[in-house]
């Protein structure tokens, strides 16, 4: 038990630390994120530049630091959307049944019928470039998940004593949906997002490598990686700084993941 607490306190830590970061990037960074100075392009990283610079001479940490901005408030803004969406959607269904659940089950079927990230491709060609449209699009096809596991636990809650109980105390539709179905199956769905946002990160930075995310100048870690790609075997700290902060990232919210999930879950209160 003191196990599980000590990893959720050590990577909870971590991910404020991260968010602190991206809330106050620009005013931690040591030297304006934009600022170009060709006559110190692709500098090795160094004691004044601790990740190097890139091809117009901006400080590559400054870059990082600011682009964690787009890349982790975006990805926690995206993570809180889909996951109140589906849930409201999944309880809804789950709670009455009928035409509009078998209605939205067959559209959520149709989203998770495709690879997630092919779909997003196509939706954010269609919506155009940038970091809002590329959260809309990933947006439209990551709800699905979280609708049917809300779903599944409505159904397997809806019908148990203490929910017919508070039927006889004439509770309505509402009161029962908010003081009984969702305080009883919030667990499940909050491990589910703590352990999605490594990936919608991951599916957010691809979809700015590919150009259908954040638009050059704007200091976000994919876009980062894909302007200095061609770099890769000459000036390689170009690539590997944004890239880095991306698996550190993933990996730190991942771990607090299942830092939750290890708190949570009944099977594992032993």
């Amino acid at each position: 038990m003191i196990k599980k607490y000590f990893k959720l306190y050590v990577f909870g830590t971590l991910v404020l630390a991260l968010i602190l970061v991206a809330i106050f990037a620009n005013t931690i960074c040591p030297y304006d994120a934009y600022k170009q100075d060709l006559s110190q392009a692709y500098n090795a990283p160094s004691l004044e530049h601790i990740m190097g610079t890139d091809a117009y001479g901006r400080d590559m940490l400054s870059r990082v630091i600011v682009g964690s901005r787009v890349s982790i408030l975006s990805t926690l803004l995206l993570v809180g959307v889909i996951s109140i969406f589906g849930t409201f959607v999944g309880v809804i269904c789950g709670f009455y049944g009928g035409v509009v659940d078998m209605i939205v089950m067959r559209i959520s079927d149709l989203f998770l019928a495709f690879p997630g990230l092919v779909f997003a491709l196509a939706v954010a060609a269609i919506l155009g470039g940038g970091v809002s449209n590329a959260v809309i699009a990933l947006a439209v096809i990551s709800w699905p998940k979280y609708s049917r596991v809300a779903r599944g636990l409505t159904l397997s809650v809806k019908n148990l004593t203490y929910i017919e109980a508070a039927k006889l105390s004439k509770d309505t539709n509402l009161q029962l949906i908010a003081r009984h179905i969702i305080p009883n199956i919030v667990g499940p769905i909050l491990v589910t997002a703590m352990l999605d946002i490594g990936t919608m990160m991951m599916e957010l930075a691809g979809l700015s490598f590919l150009g259908l995310g954040a638009q050059p100048p704007t200091a976000e870690w994919g876009s980062m990686m894909s302007n200095g790609r061609s770099m890769l075997q000459t000036y390689s700290w170009v690539v590997l700084s944004p890239g880095i902060a991306i698996f550190l990232s993933v990996m730190i919210f991942n771990l607090f993941g299942d830092a939750v999930r290890d708190v949570i879950d009944p099977k594992n209160n032993n």
